[in-house]
């Protein structure tokens, strides 16, 4: 199979971008997260005359509130998510709009997990705002490998992230006992299914005009993948409570999502490293 430079392939893909972008507006769903926050559980804190946060206060598991300040610091982080792809599909161009669209709905993820966790009061508000700055500032692929990634590896990446987020999501939703908790959570997931189902689908036109570039980046994001929270500085305690939710069955999972959305089975013609990568995931996803 031929293939072309990366400056090429980014403009392949702006011919696909119209109809990508118009396929993420016709699956996204709508909701508010103000609309799932019970606000009349909420008080003041004693900067205003009330009373600080108690331990006694929270009514979730160690399991459960860690899985939430998990994928609440994840959505927190979400302006060194928007830096990665800002390195090849930058906001001044024609993706503009879809990358800013994939920012905005991801945004409302943190916001009514925050607002809901803080109202409710079942998180220590001061160490999680602690932990936001710390993990804001490491960011997420922030090295200096992140300056040379292909547009290929960026793309798989995201989708990769996106299929771990949808799976954490869902799992956690199961896990709570609050409804409106739970509401804003499968909300979480179904935006990310469809904002993973649209790096598919580019991944796809890379497909076709990097095929060799795209398998290896796929393989490769999916062996670099970590767990949703484990890269939150000082959160061991944590991770050690919620291993189940980013295991060795979740990229499986990932896997197969991803085989069957590139129709990777019937792929051939690839180079001998392409073809390498190909199996590994085709085994991965069969596991």
């Amino acid at each position: 199979m031929t293939s072309i430079a990366d400056d090429e392939l980014i403009m392949v893909l702006e011919k696909a971008l119209p109809e990508i972008a118009e396929e993420h507006e016709r699956n996204s769903i709508t909701w508010n997260p103000h609309d799932l926050v019970p606000w009349d559980e909420g008080r003041n804190f004693s900067f205003l005359g009330g009373d600080d946060w108690e331990p006694g206060e929270s009514t979730m598991s160690d399991e459960v509130r860690a899985a939430v300040l998990a994928l609440l610091m994840t959505k927190e982080n979400l302006p060194s998510f928007h830096r990665v792809l800002g390195i090849h599909f930058p906001p001044f161009s024609e993706w503009r709009a879809l990358v800013g669209r994939w920012t905005a709905e991801d945004n409302r993820h943190s916001i009514a997990l925050r607002d809901h966790l803080v109202v409710t009061r079942q998180i220590d508000p001061e160490r999680v705002e602690a932990l936001r700055l710390s993990h804001v500032t490491q960011g997420y692929q922030q090295n200096p490998e992140s300056r040379t990634m292909s547009p290929a590896y960026v793309l798989a990446t995201m989708a990769v992230h996106e299929n771990q987020s949808v799976a954490f999501a869902n799992r956690l939703a199961e896990k709570v006992e609050t409804e409106s908790l739970a509401g804003i959570l499968r909300n979480v997931a179904k935006d990310d299914e469809v904002q993973a189902s649209t790096f598919a689908s580019f991944l796809n036109a890379t497909l076709n005009a990097q095929p060799d570039a795209t398998v290896i980046a796929v393989a490769t994001a999916l062996d670099n993948a970590v767990p949703i929270g484990a890269d939150i500085s000082g959160f061991e305690a944590e991770q050690a409570l919620i291993t189940e939710y980013g295991d060795e069955s979740v990229l499986v999972g990932v896997a197969k999502t991803l085989v069957e959305q590139l129709g990777l089975r019937s792929l051939d013609g690839l180079s001998d490293e392409a073809e390498a990568a190909r199996q590994k995931l085709l085994t991965r996803a069969d596991s």
